[in-house]
């Protein structure tokens, strides 16, 4: 299968577009057409690596890497990602659990794909690929995990100083040699530029062989296309019904993983993007002008960003904004509403939610009656709630225990290099790598 940007330049193949991350015109790559599934092609896949399988082959025509696929899913997919009921909730309604690898976020599951990927397409470990990526929380934390100490990889992590938690913070910087972390005196958005802007710079990127592990990557959006296939079949064959989607949203990338499962005739109901008080993407939907601008700080940091880049995507593949707001459902949940929501899903549910997560529980609280009852809900569940102690353990009035993987990780020595969002500091300190 070939590749081409959102600004029409390709065709590339996927080998190119994991290396590349982004287009030599600027534009992110998606497939020439999405495969069409049925549920019945999935018969006998009882496992995510199983669906995933099944899911992401077609992608893989016409790689290098497609004898290599189930290594790179038995790789990716090494701890579970379970959709537990929730019995106090009305209706069918469950939380899909994606913070149970390495680093306790969703995004380890698309950083642990593109470095099983792009490790087995690094040929020559003496003239190493540089990974840029640009993080408003969690995903330089995965990503440096997945990549740490790999042969021929380096990582360059930008992330806001002072917009993360102390424990995030703590996650983005405890890496080996090959990991160099970059606080950045600025927003997640003018890390995002930076990243871009250096990949733009013809020089810079031949001298140190650039690419993203952000979710520009087209490699960190297709495997999270695999768990929207498994939690929607599995939830088909128990009830017949095709469940509904609320997903936190901040640059776009799993949700448009799951309108792409969905695209592909996977059997997904409504989908909901859970935005924090960026709302962006929500007045885009009411007023049909995209307008991005810049990001405002809020409990669920992570997803403190005033310019989604997977929009672009978004649009390539569904439409403008009065197609889009036919298709997906938006909400935008404030601080207070952020506090309340864990607050109640403590008292609901009897377990802590992280503040990203309760703009999910939020919005399926906020749903019209008849919406709410005419379909079963999956919530989308996106960081353990012990990243974000300081924000949830004084609303449930109880400490939230550390997972295994966590502890570990908080029990290294840290170190971090300061600049500010300027493209000359950018490439001196990746000279100093």
């Amino acid at each position: 299968m070939n590749y081409f940007s959102t600004r029409d330049s390709g065709p590339v193949t996927l080998d190119v577009a994991l290396r590349k991350g982004i287009a030599d015109d600027g534009g992110l790559f998606l497939p020439q057409a999405l495969p069409s599934f049925a549920v019945s092609d999935f018969d006998g896949s009882d496992s995510i690596p199983g669906v995933a399988h099944v899911l992401l082959r077609p992608f893989f025509e016409g790689s290098n890497l497609i004898d290599d696929l189930d290594a790179i899913l038995a790789e990716t997919f090494k701890f579970p990602i379970p959709a537990t009921a929730l019995p106090a909730a009305a209706g069918d309604v469950s939380l899909l659990e994606l913070y149970h690898g390495p680093t306790a976020a969703f995004k380890d599951v698309g950083a642990g794909f593109l470095a099983a990927c792009l490790s087995r397409l690094q040929e020559d470990t003496a003239s190493p690929l540089t990974i840029l990526v640009a993080t408003s929380g969690d995903t330089g934390g995965a990503v440096a995990a997945a990549f740490d100490a790999r042969p021929g990889m380096r990582v360059v992590v930008l992330f806001p100083d002072g917009r993360v938690s102390e424990r995030q913070a703590h996650q983005l910087c405890c890496w080996s040699d090959n990991v160099l972390s970059l606080k950045v005196k600025g927003s997640f958005d003018e890390c995002q530029a930076l990243v871009k802007t250096a990949m733009a710079d013809t020089e810079l990127t031949l001298t140190h062989r650039f690419s993203s592990a952000n979710s520009i990557n087209i490699g960190r959006l297709l495997p999270q296309t695999t768990y929207y296939a498994d939690a929607s079949i599995r939830h088909y064959r128990r009830t017949g019904n095709e469940p509904g989607f609320i997903i936190p949203t901040g640059n776009l990338g799993n949700a448009l993983a799951c309108v792409m499962a969905r695209e592909m005739g996977l059997p997904i109901g409504p989908v909901i993007l859970a935005t924090n008080a960026n709302r962006t993407i929500a007045d885009y939907f009411e007023t049909l002008e995209w307008l991005p601008r810049a990001s405002l700080q809020t409990l669920a940091s992570a997803m403190d960003v005033g310019d989604p880049s997977n929009m672009e995507r978004l649009r390539n593949l569904v439409g403008e904004a009065d197609v889009l707001r036919e298709r997906l459902g938006v909400l935008s949940v404030t601080d207070d509403e952020i506090q309340a929501a864990i607050k109640s899903d403590f008292a609901e549910f009897g377990f802590a939610t992280c503040p990203h997560t309760a703009t999910a529980t939020h919005t399926w609280r906020q749903l019209e009656p008849e919406i709410s009852a005419a379909h079963d809900w999956i919530l989308v569940a996106t960081a353990h709630p012990a990243k974000f102690e300081t924000i949830v353990e004084p609303i449930i009035g109880e400490t939230v225990p550390l997972p295994p993987e966590l502890r570990e990780i908080l029990s290294r020595p840290a170190r971090s290099v300061t600049i500010r969002p300027d493209i000359a500091e950018l490439a001196l300190a990746i000279d100093d790598i």
